[in-house]
Order: structure tokens, then sequence, then C-alpha cells
């Protein structure tokens, strides 16, 4: 049985020109889409409508709408990526919203994400956050050890897995009340310091990521615990908790 049904939408846009301009919502009236498109899809058919009409299109960032990338970083009606869980906007669909709906859509809102146009956040303090201390020392001469071959006990390696999952979208800073940035630089410390690779950084790693963190200006954690219900990948608080142990330990071995 065909279930599919078409939406009549109302949408409530930020549009913005550049960082030093003045934003403000803008609306456009918007029918015939299909339940089973997803949200970007939507904006593209919104786009084709403004364009036909001689209009500026609205700039949103996307690449891979697959879920892996996180470039598809939106704030729809209040929540990160939207109405769902466990999802980025690109795997958003439109059946979550019903005939008539206004949807509310806005960039990431944080200081250390300025807006470059319309819906779209410069989102390049991760970048700087990462080459701060975000890597590991690699034997590329020839002599590598095959990576089995280094024991590792399952648990350890189930929770770095799980902080590896994190794809840097920045979801946890736009929902965060503070704008904090923890869990973001919790999961990548906890991702190589859960690993024998890791250890040789260890210390320097997340001396290095938080100050980093600090100077781009984002937040400090309160555990309000919004970052982890609308992260995408269900990073847990925990990977918060590991940086900061990992962070006191490094601290009080420099003392």
């Amino acid at each position: 049985m065909n279930t599919r049904k078409y939406l009549s939408l109302t949408l409530r846009i930020w549009r913005q020109k550049n960082r030093k301009s003045k934003g403000k919502f803008e609306i456009y009236e918007i029918s015939g889409i299909s339940t089973d498109s997803s949200f970007l899809e939507m904006l593209d058919i919104l786009n084709e409508q403004l364009i036909n009409e001689n209009k500026d299109p609205v700039a949103f960032d996307h690449d891979c709408r697959e879920g892996i990338c996180g470039m598809c970083s939106l704030y729809i009606n209040g929540r990160a990526h939207g109405p769902d869980t466990g999802i980025t906007t690109c795997q958003l669909h439109m059946r979550m919203f019903s005939d008539g709906d206004t949807i509310i859509i806005e960039p990431w809102r944080s200081i250390a994400f300025p807006v470059i146009k319309d819906l779209i956040t410069d989102r390049s303090a991760f970048d700087r956050i990462m080459a701060a201390g975000g890597f590991i020392s690699a034997n590329t001469s020839g002599n590598t050890l095959d990576a089995n071959a280094v024991p590792i006990p399952k648990a350890d390696a189930d929770k770095a897995m799980d902080a590896a999952a994190c794809i840097s979208c920045g979801a946890c800073v736009a929902c965060c009340p503070n704008g904090a940035a923890m869990l973001f630089v919790g999961a990548k410390v906890s991702h190589f310091a859960l690993l024998p690779q890791g250890k040789v950084e260890r210390k320097r790693r997340v001396l290095n990521m938080v100050k980093a963190m600090d100077d781009e200006g984002f937040g400090n954690c309160s555990v309000i615990g919004a970052c982890e219900v609308e992260c995408p990948k269900n990073i847990s608080l925990d990977t918060i908790a590991r940086m900061n142990r990992e962070y006191i330990n490094a601290w009080l071995s420099e003392e």
C-alpha cells in the first residue's frame, strides 16, 4: 500500500549575507513535498523554486548525504539535526512533519561557529583543536606492526570505537546552553587514550586540545546532557568524564 503523502509547509529560514551582516528570518511557502523526501531534498526543491523566481537560493552545507560527514548541520524547530534522534539532518525525512506545519530552520548558534552565509557556519575551530593534538605517532618506515599484533582488551576497543564514531558535526556545541565542545573533545581524547597507539602523546594531547578548545571560545560543561541527547552518533557523556580524568592526570604530572 502506498503511504506517501504530500505536504504544504511554511518555512522560517535564517538568512544572512555574511558574518558581518545582520541576519533575519524570512518566510517561504512550499507545497507538494513528499513524505518520502529527505529534509535536504526539501531544501533543494525550495532552492529550485527560488531560482525560478530569480531569488537568491538558501545556502546550506551538505556533502555525503549518508550521515557520515557531519556537514549537514542545521537547527530545526529548536533541535540540532531536527526532531528525530540518532541521525543527521540529511537522514531526517519529511514524514516526521505534518501537513501545514511551520518549520524553523537556523544555523548552529555559537560564538566559536560564526555564520558564513545563511545556514552555513564556520566550524574550522574543530580543525584547529584536532591539529593541537588529535593525532598519534606512527612508524611509517616500512617496519609497521600489524594492528592485530597489538593486544587490546575488548572493553577498551569497544569504548574507543564508540568514541571514534564522532563525525565532528558540532551538534553538541549547538544544543549546549554554554556552547561547550567538551563532548567533541572528549570523544577525540577518549578514542586515542583507550588505545596503546595513543599512549605516546597521551598527556600532551589532552593538555593541548583542552587549551585549544578554551582559546576558540567554547564554553564549559555543566552536565546538562543535551549534547548526548542530540548527538547523531550517540556519543556518551562518559567521554567527557574520561577527558577530565586524563586532563587532571596530565596537569598533575606537569607540576
